[in-house]
């Protein structure tokens, strides 16, 4: 993801020998790009003396670049590229306020949108290129805290896939910003016409698209290289925002997909391995894969349900809990109110933390499920929390609404060390890479790092 020349991997070794053990399961080579939501290991970042703590408007930033429109996907970095999307008004929206909103504040479009990707020259914060791909009139309501841009694009190395599910459209473009194929979906609204949110995903030579909806819900496989449909599943399912996760385990490779009325993992051919039901009514957080183990949640605050599961590799059937159980074969523990609403977890050095909306964080153990310490409120009066949490150098990051990013000591004792602030609403949970941090505020993006780095 973000800037300058990278220090080698045995200066990166030497980093980490003198700061202790790094987070099991992370490499060098994951902290060289940044191509999907959260990274390639759920927001964990090999620690890296140059990562910066701490940041402000001024401090520690190499540069800021102003991003037309709105758009609350998170940018992705490969060498040189930070590509991010947006959509961009031919008047003027209704801009959101941080803060906790009701589920029914949908809006209409007030005018034509533009729907766009953009290149981002990682070293200068120059806009490389931008690529409109659609204009017209969104078909679709949004909630006024979400955007006609929210999901995240995915690269390889040498394309960029975008999808927008506003509108169905997705797309594959080279590096250079050439549209090398589009296909399109017929796009239909989610609950309470809340708009779209979960991002594609990619695996080898196929792109996954979950398209969860009120009238007909989709799991889709396509070639990448051309954009053909290799086969689509059916869903009973209402709506989604949360990223399909390819997991590859000691067992096999899944595509693992939550939604409100199950779990549910398919093989590369699109056949159902196991299902699980118990989930909350709005389903946003992803799913991700720590210590040899999948973890998935949910937690509409209006819920009764807002649960965590920790899933063992090797499931099939329907994997459910029966009434009173925490665990069975392939459970291996459950917490029936840990879920978040909009939040993803984050598993730092075998210890689960949890970021509620409301400012809360928790921590667990992620092996057991068994509590370390419970809820400890980061700051009195913070409007709420949309971005998930990330970790480096034994610090967690968890950055709220207001554009305040708070910085805790990880491990089993909760301490809040500082709060860095950017004083702009952000949405997007940022990405970190080669020594940065790029972070995408209402109406900037922003590069931090530490001079000289």
């Amino acid at each position: 993801m973000a800037g300058g020349i990278r220090a080698t991997v045995f200066v990166l070794l030497i980093g980490w020998a003198a700061l202790g053990p790094r987070p099991v399961g992370v490499t060098a080579a994951e902290n060289d790009q940044w191509p999907q939501f959260r990274g390639s290991a759920a927001g964990v970042i090999p620690d890296d003396p140059a990562l910066p703590d701490k940041w402000s408007e001024t401090e520690n930033v190499r540069w800021k670049t102003s991003i037309p429109g709105l758009g609350w996907s998170s940018p992705i970095v490969w060498n040189d590229h930070v590509f991010l999307t947006s959509a961009i008004s031919e008047g003027k929206e209704a801009a959101p306020v941080a803060g906790l909103y009701d589920e029914h504040d949908h809006i209409k479009a007030a005018a034509p949108q533009h729907w766009v990707v953009m290149d981002v020259e990682f070293g200068t914060g120059k806009i490389r290129w931008q690529r409109e791909l659609h204009a017209g009139q969104p078909p679709l309501l949004r909630h006024v805290k979400n955007s006609y841009a929210s999901e995240t694009p995915v690269t390889d190395g040498e394309r960029v896939y975008v999808y927008f599910g506003s509108i169905g459209l997705i797309a594959a473009l080279d590096f250079d910003g050439k549209v090398i194929w589009t296909k399109t979906i017929d796009p239909y609204n989610t609950q309470v016409e809340l708009g779209t949110g979960a991002s594609p995903a990619l695996h080898k030579d196929r792109l996954y698209i979950v398209q969860d909806n009120t009238k007909e819900s989709i799991l889709l496989a396509l070639d990448k290289k051309t954009g053909k449909e290799i086969w689509r599943v059916n869903r009973d399912e209402l709506g989604n925002w949360s990223t399909p996760l390819i997991w590859e385990n000691d067992v096999r490779t899944e595509i693992v997909t939550t939604g409100t009325r199950r779990v549910r993992s398919y093989d590369l051919d699109g056949k159902l391995l196991w299902e699980l039901k118990g989930m909350s009514e709005l389903t946003i957080p992803s799913p991700f894969s720590k210590l040899g183990l999948l973890f998935v949640s949910s937690g509409y605050p209006g819920g009764a349900l807002r649960p965590v599961y920790a899933i063992r590799p090797g499931a099939k059937g329907d994997i459910s809990l029966n009434e009173n159980e925490t665990n069975n074969e392939f459970i291996a523990w459950h917490q029936p109110l840990l879920g978040t609403y909009n939040t993803s977890a984050l598993v730092y050095n075998n210890y689960y933390y949890t970021l509620l909306d409301r400012g809360f964080i928790m921590c667990h153990d992620a092996r057991t499920g068994k509590q370390v310490y419970g809820r400890q409120r980061l700051m009195t009066g913070a409007s709420g929390f949309t971005a998930s949490p990330w970790a480096y150098n034994g610090k967690i990051f968890l950055m709220s609404e207001d554009g305040d990013t708070f910085v805790v000591q990880a491990g089993p004792q909760y301490k809040l060390l500082g709060k860095n602030s950017l004083n702009e609403m952000p949405l997007a949970t940022p990405a970190v890479v080669r020594g940065s941090l790029l972070v995408r505020t209402a109406s900037q993006l922003y590069r931090i790092a530490r001079p000289g780095k």
